[in-house]
């Protein structure tokens, strides 16, 4: 029977990994990983942040279907799930770290604590270990360890107030105050593996989901200083944040709310002023996070080898989201660059599978193919629910006579407590929404109610120059926005798909891309 290993490596982007072409971070065991199976170079996100784009993850379903748009906002729990669909094939679906689902309120009393967060448990899933933002029980190992932990939560990444910064190095060059041993990365790769020490025979499927490199942007001492500021390559669209502002309301609004503090723990003030030298610097600490991830992935794909489990394991390696990293003076995870949206994604299939080993494939992919690739991997038909589509057939060395030509995705940037984008932007909850049609040529981003975008990405590919508005460009707006009309109309998620999905009989999945 075959395991499955599900890895998410939270906020990662697809240019930070050395075999998508990055000239300076090391990622040795992810490449290695690559190596022995598929590496799909045009995967992107279906959504952000979190809760959105782990809901599409997971039920492998656009964001406008299943319309958990926010952090925060239930998943509807009617919906079937990965976890749900693997456990009819015998496994028992075990986490390790997050899903962020947010309960679905239907039938529960308002005081129910579940309803509360946005960080529970996706159904289906057995808890290994449980690892939202309070971090407690990694926490509770830390202090078994000596440190002085104050509260729970992100409070542990602030860095030694007696730490001597060298003349000339930004503040977030400063280290964690916890060893590489000790970090949250090395503790939750722990727990994995105790785990598959004790399996004794029996089958696994493992959701592993990494914190890092998500903010804050602070590494263990051993990783700090691992890579110099000055190699890492410059953000795009770095001149006057005024300019970027004056392109759309949306980045006038991002630019002037997005504060330093979400990024590192001393962070003062707004992100967009943040200049180079701060940028480079904290563009070393992600790239150190991410080799202190792929070290540890490597360490998994280790014990898999020698406890002979290696080769009967699925293995899917992707990211939620990506993260601006100072491109377009834009810090986190928002809006429509690729920055945000452009993900890795790296599968390596049981042997018993057809296996095209070390293949690069640049066809357009989604984050709502996992789900059905997966299940397809392990002998389950697909959900009629699921917008996605299995890679099997790539998996497999083949090439699909007929697949999408272009991906798309949905951000929603309502702000349902405080109504920021509302009252700044004069834009009701239903109106803080945006899709795009990205392909090869064009990217197209509609809006709910601001003016669109239009950006070549042939002669502009750093989206710099918005053609939305000249005239020679207002044939291309129209085709693209008839097609994104399109797009949407043939994805609904109607009533009889519904029903279908969450009967009790036969579920067939979709085979048309």
């Amino acid at each position: 029977m075959t395991n499955v290993l599900f890895i998410t490596i939270d906020q990662w982007r697809a240019d930070w990994l050395a075999a998508n072409g990055h000239d300076h971070v090391e990622t040795p065991a992810l490449d290695a990983l690559a190596a022995d199976g598929v590496l799909f170079r045009q995967h992107y996100s279906c959504s952000a942040p979190c809760g959105p784009s782990r809901a599409t993850l997971h039920t492998g379903m656009y964001p406008s279907n299943h319309r958990s748009v926010r952090n925060g906002t239930p998943l509807d729990g009617s919906l079937t799930n990965i976890a749900l669909e693997a456990r009819k094939a015998g496994f028992e679906p075990t986490l390790f770290g997050y899903t962020d689902t947010t309960a679905d309120p239907t039938g529960r009393d308002l005081k129910d604590p579940d309803l509360a967060t946005y960080e529970g448990v996706l159904p289906g899933f057995k808890v290994g270990v449980s690892l939202p933002e309070h971090s407690a029980p990694w926490l509770a190992y830390l202090k078994g360890k000596g440190y002085s932990v104050r509260k729970p939560g992100f409070d542990i990444y602030h860095p030694d107030p007696d730490f001597d910064l060298p003349k000339g190095r930004h503040e977030t060059f400063a280290p964690s105050r916890i060893r590489a041993e000790d970090s949250e990365t090395a503790w939750l790769t722990n727990q994995v593996m105790d785990h598959i020490d004790g399996l004794y025979g029996k089958p696994f499927f493992y959701h592993l989901s990494y914190l890092r490199p998500h903010p804050p942007f602070i590494a263990s001492p051993e990783y700090h200083d691992r890579y110099a500021p000055g190699d890492m390559k410059p953000p795009i669209d770095f001149g006057d944040p005024d300019a970027v502002a004056a392109r759309h309301p949306m980045l006038e609004f991002a630019l002037a709310r997005t504060g330093l503090e979400h990024f590192y723990m001393t962070g003062k003030g707004l992100a967009r002023d943040l200049d180079a030298d701060g940028i480079a610097q904290i563009r070393a600490i992600y790239s150190a996070l991410v080799s202190e991830v792929d070290h540890h992935v490597g360490r998994l794909v280790e014990q898999l080898k020698d406890a002979d489990l290696y080769d009967d394991t699925l293995i899917v390696v992707t990211s939620d989201h990506g993260e601006q990293l100072g491109d377009h003076h834009l810090m986190g995870k928002l809006g429509f660059h690729d920055q945000s949206f452009h993900i890795p994604l790296i599968v390596k299939p049981p042997r018993d599978k057809n296996l095209a080993r070390g293949r690069t494939v640049d066809a357009f992919t989604e984050s709502v193919d996992i789900m059905p690739t997966i299940l397809d991997l392990i002998g389950r038909d697909v959900p009629l629910q699921c917008d996605g589509h299995s890679l099997g057939d790539w998996i497999s060395g083949e090439t699909p006579v007929k697949w999408r030509s272009a991906v798309h995705w949905l951000f929603d940037f309502r702000d349902i407590e405080h109504r920021e984008p509302e009252t700044l932007l004069d834009l009701s909850h239903d109106e803080c929404s945006l899709l795009v049609l990205r392909d090869d040529r064009f990217k197209y981003v509609h809006f709910a109610a601001l003016p669109p975008l239009l950006f070549d990405l042939v002669n502009d590919p750093d989206e710099c120059h918005n053609l939305a508005e000249e005239p020679d460009y207002q044939a291309v707006v129209l085709l693209y926005a008839q097609r994104l009309l399109s797009w949407r109309m043939s994805h609904e998620f109607g009533a009889l798909d519904k029903h279908l999905a969450t009967s009790d009989g036969m579920i067939v999945g979709r085979k048309s891309r």
